[in-house]
């Protein structure tokens, strides 16, 4: 067995993320909240219609409900939108909840503001948190960027803890998270790209903060999305009293947060072969008339992992053009049914992630493009077996040299197969239903690792 030298190896099987640590620098934190309608960089006319909307679906509002609704102060800005409302005739007050100062006054739609909310509704049916203006979520992005990281030798071993990564290897990931540019990972399958992936996303620093939705031309983007952002915990604001007023605040010193916002986690965006050509565009709901942020956009800040690579639904190349210009020039080009086009930061590490041969995949020019280019090959012997006494030891399973030896020797060296990352766990596995139907302990026998080779490798 002297092709398959074993050295002695120690390790933790403590695999645990790195926990991120806020920035010190622009958009760790949320804005102050806008004391006026001009801040809020909305329209009376943006205003008065989405106050309308929310009045139309819940059928009565009291003014506090419509501020927690909008994430916007009742005070000077939700009571002026209510003003405007009652003036033109469209709302109309019906009591009090809790009290007979003006946020408790509950609001109806008139006859008159029906007829308004139904042409407001036939240009738009979004009825959520006020958006912010499409400017200031620009200006958002580039103060936060993903550039802006500092990643060093100690945080990637630390991101990479518990699993077994060559020094080669990790000294490759470090540099191209630094770059915070593009990554091309390849290789066989199951070698860990995706974990790799998972590793990176890990060290992603700082705190981004995210906005509900953004606003440009009367149109509404959505961006937050709690599948794919993970919001931490939102402040709490100083309780105010029934005129606004926090008790014994100085008025000069806000110290209440604009919600339009929210604190979340560097993202991390991963889509597989489910992805086609459409959902990196603005997707438009023709029904609602609203705007969903494409996977770019909500990757902003952060990491976008595109696995599978080559698997998708659209043909390769054509997916390959859709990236040329914003991994070239840091923009992306969006365009809304009006046929406006959008010029969108496009912020983001991206990962391209497949199994297939490169050569195959794209070309010279496009690998040009791409900062880093990372082969993740099998594992060599003792790295299989490093990797093998981790998950007997998460597992517990007895690991055994010999047995191992006779997995070598017996499934693969005699049959020609190829190590990878992922058979000792999947093996562990099998391992464990084979004992456990027969009612007998987990061990590396030649019997049970026979039993679970044979249920595991398919003969081609």
């Amino acid at each position: 067995m002297s092709a398959f030298p074993l050295r002695e190896f120690t390790t933790s099987a403590n695999v645990h993320a790195a926990a991120p640590s806020v920035n010190g620098g622009s958009g760790s934190t949320l804005p102050p909240e806008p004391t006026s309608l001009a801040e809020t960089g909305l329209s009376m006319g943006f205003l008065s219609e989405l106050v309308l909307k929310h009045i139309y679906f819940a059928g009565m509002l009291s003014g506090q409900q419509l501020a927690d609704a909008l994430r916007l102060p009742f005070l000077n800005i939700v009571d002026s939108v209510l003003t405007f409302l009652k003036e033109e005739e469209y709302v109309d007050i019906t009591g009090a909840q809790g009290g007979f100062y003006e946020r408790a006054f509950q609001y109806v739609i008139t006859t008159k503001g029906r007829g308004k909310v139904h042409e407001v509704l036939d240009r738009s049916q979004y009825a959520g948190p006020a958006p912010v203006p499409y400017d200031v979520y620009i200006a958002a992005v580039k103060s936060q960027s993903v550039g802006s990281m500092v990643i060093d030798q100690t945080t990637i071993r630390r991101a990479f803890e518990g699993l077994v990564i060559s020094d080669k290897l990790m000294d490759q990931i470090g540099p191209a998270a630094n770059s915070a540019r593009s990554l091309f990972l390849y290789g066989p399958p199951g070698n860990g790209k995706t974990t790799i992936a998972e590793g990176i996303s890990r060290i992603l620093q700082g705190y981004v903060i995210i906005p509900h939705a953004i606003e440009i031309d009367g149109q509404v983007i959505k961006v937050f999305d709690p599948l794919n952002h993970e919001a931490v915990e939102q402040p709490q604001q100083p309780e105010e009293d029934s005129f606004g007023m926090n008790p014994g605040m100085v008025p000069a010193l806000n110290t209440r947060k604009d919600l339009r916002w929210l604190l979340c986690k560097r993202p991390v965006v991963v889509v597989g072969g489910e992805l086609i050509l459409q959902q990196l565009e603005l997707i438009y709901d023709p029904i609602a008339k609203v705007y969903e942020a494409p996977y770019q956009m909500k990757a902003n800040g952060g990491l976008f992992l595109i696995d599978d690579f080559g698997r998708q639904q659209c043909r390769p190349q054509d997916l390959l053009n859709r990236w040329i210009v914003p991994l070239e020039k840091k923009i992306d080009y969006l365009a809304l049914q009006t046929g406006k086009k959008l010029e969108m930061p496009f912020d983001v590490l991206i990962v391209f992630s497949t199994n297939l041969d490169p050569k195959q995949l794209v070309d010279d020019a496009f690998l040009r493009r791409i900062r880093h280019k990372i082969e993740v090959p099998n594992p060599s012997p003792n790295e299989y077996r490093d990797i093998f006494r981790i998950v007997c030891k998460v597992k517990n399973i007895p690991y055994s040299d010999d047995g191992l030896r006779y997995l070598l020797q017996e499934h693969y060296i005699k049959v020609n197969r190829d190590l990878r990352c992922c058979h000792p766990r999947d093996l562990c596995d099998q391992i464990l239903d084979e004992a456990k139907y027969r009612s007998i302990p987990p061990t590396m026998t030649k019997e049970l690792l026979d039993r679970a080779c044979s249920a595991y490798f398919v003969k081609l």
